[in-house]
């Protein structure tokens, strides 16, 4: 690992040009471009399995029960029609209180125990279905593939993929008619009307890494650092955060920028002044910046 900070960011064009990191990026020496999105970030970091068993990995994380048994992520999602389908619309993050997440899922539970399946709810956004033995598992696409974007070419596919599907639906059915989601409606929040299903797999046994830290807000970002045996810290403010050596991962790729520019960008600046930086962006371009860079004073342009 290169004596740089690893700093991952949101995608390129989120960063309007009276930004202040365009003050780095005019001076930064341009890299190779990196992995774009999410999960391909994530699997530049790790060398794991694939695809990433995202539901044991943050079971693991949470609840350090895992081991022995398949998982599944299971998060409370927003699922609306419209004209051509319906559409994935949010998935986790969906302001549920414990007691809210507990009456959803009561009418789940015995659907899902048919199946010899377990719903656990890790924390009131983060649910996982733990799996029985020897299930063989479709490919589940992770929300990222999904948001936005029509549903039927997201859907399980294959002789595996029809059990899921019907599994699906149904869960659907179960949730729409749920009355919490009338009142949520009426509050202005979105109804939690499906499951998104998706990081499937086993706790892998080895997780490999060149990071020597991180810092991030992400759980499967940092239950990746915890199965590779490095620092993973809660990314609870910008000057905790960079205390950060080098070798180590500060993500905040899942912020907006005009978070970055008022609530971190002291910090990065400060820690650009003191030690080089790979600026790491989730639309793959990536550039170095070095301390003594900030003398460049005719470099402009980005």
């Amino acid at each position: 690992m290169s004596g740089a900070v690893e700093l991952w960011l949101p995608a390129w064009d989120r960063f309007d040009p009276g930004h202040p990191l365009h003050r780095l990026l005019a001076r930064a020496d341009r890299l190779d471009p990196g992995p774009r999105g999410y999960l391909a970030g994530l699997a530049a970091w790790f060398d794991t399995a694939r695809p990433i068993p995202a539901g044991a990995l943050t079971r693991e994380l949470a609840a350090h029960d895992a081991g022995g048994a398949g998982w599944l992520c299971a998060d409370p999602a927003w699922i609306e029609p419209d004209m051509t389908g319906a559409r994935l619309l949010a998935c986790g993050r969906m302001q549920l209180g414990v007691g809210d997440a507990e009456a959803l899922a009561e009418p789940l539970r015995p659907l899902l125990e048919e199946q010899g399946m377990h719903l656990e709810l890790t924390t009131p956004d983060r649910w996982h279905l733990r799996l029985p033995a020897g299930t063989v598992l479709p490919d589940f696409p992770a929300p990222e593939r999904a948001l936005g974007e029509d549903l039927l070419s997201h859907l399980p596919q294959g002789p595996q993929g029809r059990r899921w599907r019907i599994l699906q639906n149904e869960l659907q059915v179960l949730l729409h008619q749920h009355p919490l989601n009338a009142r949520r409606r009426a509050a202005g929040y979105p109804p939690v009307n499906s499951l998104w299903l998706w990081g499937g797999g086993t706790l892998p046994t080895r997780v490999g890494t060149r990071l020597s830290g991180v810092v991030s807000g992400d759980p499967l970002l940092r239950a990746l650092a915890a199965r590779a045996g490095i620092v993973h810290r809660p990314r609870d403010a910008a000057d905790d955060a960079f205390a950060a050596g080098p070798g180590w991962l500060v993500d905040l790729q899942d912020l907006p920028a005009a978070s970055i520019a008022t609530e971190w960008w002291p910090a990065i600046d400060a820690l650009a002044r003191r030690q080089p930086l790979h600026l790491n962006f989730a639309s793959g371009e990536r550039r170095l910046h070095r301390p003594w860079h900030r003398w460049r004073f005719w470099r402009s342009g980005t």
